[in-house]
């Protein structure tokens, strides 16, 4: 029998988790965008950078999953102009704890009309 997971649609854009401005601003380089970059020369699959991060959250390293998904609650946003409707997406961050960050980006995209959303990740923390 075939896992249905690995009969997916094919990918249509990959979507780095963005970093809030203030943190583009201290970290210098948003490390989900720059994975999503080097991914997508090596998939031949364009990035598509229609999340916005509306609100700077405090670092969730010190949060329990709760204090996490409240810490996060309507922070992302689509972006202007961004259209995903119909599209197969793969989120993609660097670390994945509770998933909390993924999950919110997952509603923003599927109320906006995605077909799917995947999500891929470097490590688990």
């Amino acid at each position: 029998m075939q896992d249905s997971r690995l009969q997916a649609a094919p990918v249509d854009c990959l979507v780095p988790v963005p970093l809030h401005p203030t943190g583009l601003r201290e970290r210098g380089f948003n490390q989900a965008g720059a994975l999503a970059e080097v991914l997508s020369k090596r998939a031949r699959v364009p990035v598509l950078h229609c999340i916005e991060r509306r609100l700077y959250t405090n670092t969730q390293t010190r949060f329990d999953r709760m204090e996490r998904m409240l810490n996060l609650r309507n922070a992302f946003a689509l972006r202007k102009n961004s259209n995903v409707r119909g599209r197969h997406l793969v989120l993609l961050d660097d670390v994945i704890t509770t998933g909390s960050t993924l999950h919110e980006c997952a509603l923003v995209l599927r109320a906006a009309g995605a077909e799917s959303v995947r999500a891929v990740t470097v490590a688990r923390g």
